[in-house]
């Protein structure tokens, strides 16, 4: 590829027939064509895989005519949309939208085909006329959004919108946007009263600092506060019809004063004019904590929803003062505007007799849940007893409450709920992925190494997934970055664990996310269905990379390992005793270690990732490492291109002198893939598509094919191909045509040729 190479990548999409985006950490696929490759090229489909939900879910959104229409954003870029009540679930194309975890999105009070959502963290408004399959931008908004986009129910053409310092205006259906002048803070929600004349149109805004009303359609505001005890705005909501009149809701900061519960959620009959509390029999009003699981020691009310269809009929989720019942986080709801509560949802199993969600993955596995307040919540003006519940859970409610689904787990078909139950994927997919493994001696046992979640097995090559269930976690669950399998005994693995993820993405460089926590090697002698300590000698630190030297003995293998801020380490003995093996590794400002690899022909490779300090990026220690002995010593290969954030390397299987090294920016466009095939002496930066690539993999079935991934901040698709010789590339060796991506916030992808 030398001289041309730059040329002749290509947009993996067609390929793979899918176009794709790195969401924070390795590569993010859904289905599209795009542009035609090389002559050829095969066209793929893809499919997510693995166990759904696991991450961050924010601003949800559910149509006012179709109540099975919703919509979810995650917090690594994904948007979600479920045309089945939230039973299955799609991705969006990211070239189509991204995720905004900040600004609900807004369905057409008249056209279900009509959406409007904001795109990624830049904040662009866009519109979809297809019922969220294509979008577009639209508007000359000024400001990031935050909150919610709202429409006139009757007069659908003038729209609200919320921004982080207060809300706009638009009377031609987004196209222009004017500043709603008064209203300031942080935008929460927006009420328009559907029984003021159109002339006179009632509307009103709530930010953090605030509720204000407009009674001229959005011209003027003024500030609507009378007998709200201080302007600490925490959540906000109004319904009306012509039997009711309006009704707005109102929460803010709940205190103690003189020893009693003050604040909390308010009521309006009129307009806004005075405010008087809601806080009526049923609901919590605890003023110190019941046990050391309350999220506080006073309920706060971060989310109300009402409707138009039934203005009287409110839900409120609040947070713990405590983990039973009647203390527990829950949603709340009353039918009499807000003069009696009643809790609907029992999340924890352990509740018995009370507990009435359906399990996911998570519950079966553990006997418990991990409730608290919810990040987002819904509800369907069409159907109000459909409402939704966000965090790193979907709950669904089709009944007003009375019961509840999981929304991003999917029982697979004859299985029964319980320990080592498995699960289909349906859509939802919210994990990070490091590696997708196919078991060298029984084929059809798939195991994929997550973030967050820790590890995942199927039995049936990728069609359902079991999840680990607590008695045989590693005891560093959070994140599996890698495993390896022992070549000569069926079901023996071992594989680096850790309770720091993100390694070694911009969450950790940029010191968003603390880089120290435990770790360590976990053997498994049973398929990976549970783990044990291999740790001797092993500072307890993150563990990043484990390889195996399958020339060394049956029950006396040779094992490297990659440890986070420690250097490499060694094992002769199975992995029951380690040594360190890192002199002329890194320096001491930077023993970051990321990766190590084992070629072929033996020699050892050890990657050290990027640092940060005194302002920039430290130059010391960061670099691509060389060993032929085994790791007694070790050089940097990378000295003469002086990379400061590599993230992730290739060797060819042919020649250990042939290596791409994937770089993110910290200096000079580092960012890109880099190429040497003379063993490090000469680099050669042969494509750049984004500030922050991952690597290349190579093609097992064809010797010229080599795959290139980008990861966060990718501008357009993070999968490349080049046929003239990603996170990362999986062949299955059964099936050469079958191709496994994995990502950073979306699963697993599986590419299978069409037909």
């Amino acid at each position: 590829m030398a001289g041309e190479a730059k040329k002749n990548w290509w947009n993996g999409t067609r390929a793979f027939g899918a176009a794709c985006l790195l969401v924070g950490a390795v590569v993010f696929l859904v289905a599209a064509r795009t542009q035609a490759g090389p002559a050829g090229a095969v066209d793929y489909e893809w499919q997510p895989i693995g166990i759904s939900g696991g991450g961050g879910m924010f601003a949800p959104a559910i149509s006012p005519i179709d109540p099975d229409l919703m919509m979810i954003n995650c917090d690594m870029s994904g948007a979600y949309i479920s045309r089945d009540g939230g039973y299955h679930w799609q991705m969006i194309h990211h070239l189509q939208l991204r995720g905004n975890t900040r600004c609900k999105p807004g369905f057409h009070p008249k056209d279900v085909n009509t959406i409007y959502a904001v795109s990624g963290w830049s904040g662009q408004l866009k519109v979809s006329h297809d019922g969220g399959k294509t979008w577009k931008k639209i508007g000359d908004l000024k400001e990031a959004t935050a909150g919610e986009i709202a429409f006139d129910p009757d007069h659908p053409d003038t729209m609200l919108i919320g921004t982080l310092q207060g809300a706009w205006i638009s009377r031609d259906a987004g196209n222009h946007w004017e500043k709603c002048r008064g209203v300031s803070g942080r935008a929460i929600s927006f009420f328009v009263d559907r029984t003021s004349p159109r002339e006179a149109r009632v509307m009103f805004a709530a930010t953090e600092e605030g509720v204000w009303r407009s009674d001229d359609g959005g011209r003027t505001w003024r500030k609507k506060m009378n007998g709200l005890p201080w302007p600490e705005v925490l959540a906000f909501a109004g319904g009306a019809n012509r039997d009711t009149g309006p009704v707005l809701y109102c929460s803010v900061t709940s205190k103690v004063q003189n020893g009693s519960f003050a604040g909390g959620i308010y009521r309006s009959l009129d307009r806004g004019e005075t405010w008087e509390s809601a806080m009526g029999n049923g609901i919590n009003t605890d003023t110190a904590t019941a046990d050391q699981w309350a999220e506080g020691p006073i309920a706060q009310y971060r989310h109300l929803l009402t409707t138009n269809t039934k203005p009287l009929t409110v839900y409120a989720f609040n947070t713990s003062t405590g983990f039973h019942p009647p203390h527990h986080p829950t949603v709340y709801r009353s039918d009499d505007g807000g003069e009696n509560w009643r809790a609907t949802l029992y999340a924890d199993p352990r509740w018995k007799e009370l507990y009435n969600v359906t399990p996911d993955w998570f519950t079966v596995s553990t006997g418990r849940t991990e409730v608290v307040c919810p990040f987002g919540a819904a509800i369907s003006e069409a159907d109000p007893e459909r409402v939704m519940y966000l965090r790193g859970m979907c709950y669904l409610t089709h009944d007003g409450g009375k019961s509840w689904f999981a929304a991003h787990a999917l029982l697979a078909p004859g299985q029964q709920y319980g320990p080592g139950c498995s699960w289909q994927n349906n859509g939802l997919v919210v994990t990070t992925t490091w590696h997708y493994y196919i078991d060298p001696h029984q084929p059809n046992r798939h195991y994929i190494a997550y973030t967050d979640i820790g590890w995942a097995r199927s039995l049936d090559a990728g069609e359902s997934w079991i999840w680990w269930t607590q008695d045989n976690w590693a005891p560093w669950r959070n994140t599996c970055y890698e495993v390896a399998f022992d070549p000569d005994i069926p079901g023996k693995m071992w594989a680096a664990f850790s309770n720091v993820h993100d390694i070694p993405n911009d969450n950790i460089i940029s010191g968003r996310h603390k880089g120290t926590g435990p770790g360590g090697v976990c053997l498994s002698t049973d398929y990976g269905v549970s783990w044990k300590v291999s740790n001797k000698g092993l500072p307890v630190s993150a563990c990043t990379s484990v390889v195996l030297d399958p020339r060394s003995k049956k029950g006396a293998r040779t094992l490297y390992a990659a440890i986070w801020q420690h250097g490499v380490y060694k094992s002769t003995d199975d992995g029951k005793t380690w040594v360190r093996k890192s002199k002329g590794l890194g320096a001491p400002e930077n023993m970051r270690v990321y990766r190590v690899f084992l070629h072929r022909d033996g020699t050892l490779f050890a990657l050290i990732t990027a640092k940060r300090g005194g302002g920039g990026y430290l130059d010391k220690g960061v670099g691509l490492y060389r060993s032929r002995d085994g790791g007694e010593s070790w050089e940097c290969i990378t000295k003469s291109v002086g990379l400061l954030w590599p993230k992730d390397f290739s060797v060819s299987p042919r020649s250990s002198e042939v290596i791409f090294i994937g770089a993110a920016d910290a200096r000079n466009d580092q960012g890109g893939l880099w190429r040497t095939t003379d063993g490090g002496a000469t680099w050669e930066k042969v494509a750049r598509e984004g500030p922050q690539h991952f690597g290349a993999y190579f093609d097992p079935h064809h010797e010229d094919w080599v795959y290139m991934t980008l990861t966060e901040s990718a501008p357009g698709p993070s999968l490349w191909l080049s046929q003239d010789g990603g996170q990362r590339v999986q062949f299955d060796p059964k099936d050469p045509d079958t191709l496994y991506v994995t990502t950073f916030g979306g699963s697993v992808f599986r590419g299978k040729p069409k037909r």
